[in-house]
């Protein structure tokens, strides 16, 4: 059967339909698959806004489809995840894959007795300049990589689930986990993982976050997250040095997209907890794209559930540095 024909045949659900999920739909949509959705709140005006089903339980979704999109909050990932897969369908999962190292290694163990596939949505694997950066590295443009850095600064998301530790890993598992998986796909595995936070007081709680990985092969990462007031601009940057060259990007900087008074009005009437990709092709929709065609059998997708699950165990690691102060090996 045609590629485009067993896409077209494609039954995918949708779980959840908060702000996320309104980044992943586009990737499905454009594809031409049977959506569905459920969520417990919100699902009626997402399934308005992209021709979705509504399901009115979970297990009715799951009856109904091949493909699930789990789109909801960190918590619950675990519990849905296993639920798709007893159900027999392929999974995509926003990171973290789940809020713990045992949780995590379940999951993937269960999508691998199976036969499933189970991806986790490392976006940030997808943005041009970090995909441009992972291949020229592997080619050899900077020698050996000896010092990385990172950094992403953005507004605080809105949803107070976020802002409980026990519940969303905090900055460190929830945003800084894209640059610590950045970091592990450039130098490799890691031996120790050492973390310092600063959390402030007040209505606008500011938090930053500076986490330094040891690499296996001797490379250094330092990565460093900012979740900031209502209006700060979103940026991401880095910095990667070798014994042969170094590679740099920032995104304030980027030449490429310019953007006039009323698209830059826009762009802070909806905040900055997201990275803006109105100027290029969406990271959002590529990763969909590429986990698609990994689904139905055409190509080897660039983030395995394998690597989702190694992230989520640095991320632990750099939690339990904040607990004890100290270096935590890995």
């Amino acid at each position: 059967m045609p590629h485009q024909d067993r896409v077209q045949g494609l039954r995918v659900g949708i779980i959840g339909t908060g702000g996320i999920s309104h980044q992943h739909a586009p990737g499905w949509i454009e594809q031409g698959v049977d959506l569905h959705c459920y969520s417990h709140s919100g699902a009626h005006a997402f399934a308005e806004q992209y021709g979705a089903t509504v399901h009115e339980a979970l297990d009715d979704l799951l009856a109904a489809v091949d493909v699930v999109d789990v789109c909801t909050p960190t918590p619950s990932h675990a519990g849905i995840v296993h639920q798709a897969l007893d159900a027999g369908c392929h999974v995509v999962c926003e990171k973290p894959l789940t809020l713990t190292v045992e949780d995590s290694r379940a999951v993937v163990e269960h999508a691998e007795r199976a036969g499933l596939q189970l991806f986790p949505a490392h976006v940030v694997r997808y943005f041009p300049q970090y995909a441009a950066a992972k291949q020229a590295v592997d080619a050899g443009a900077v020698g050996t990589p000896a010092v990385l850095r990172y950094e992403r600064t953005g507004e605080a998301p809105g949803q107070d689930w976020y802002a409980d530790d026990e519940a969303s890993g905090g900055i460190i598992m929830d945003q800084m986990i894209h640059d610590l998986d950045q970091a592990i796909w450039i130098a490799g595995p890691v031996t120790s993982v050492y973390a310092q936070q600063s959390v402030g007081v007040g209505p606008h709680t500011v938090r930053t976050g500076h986490v330094v990985l040891t690499h296996e092969r001797g490379a250094i990462s330092h990565c460093r997250g900012l979740w900031g007031p209502p209006g700060t601009a979103f940026r991401y940057t880095f910095d990667i040095a070798g014994d042969a060259g170094r590679l740099q990007y920032d995104s304030a900087g980027d030449p490429g997209v310019v953007l006039d008074a009323v698209a830059s009005a826009r762009r802070e009437e909806q905040g900055g907890y997201l990275p803006d990709v109105s100027g290029i092709r969406s990271p959002y929709t590529e990763e969909i794209l590429e986990f698609t065609a990994a689904i139905t059998g055409d190509e080897r997708a660039r983030v395995t559930a394998a690597d989702g699950a190694y992230a989520v165990e640095v991320s632990r690691a750099a939690l339990e540095s904040l607990r004890t102060g100290r270096s935590t090996p890995c």
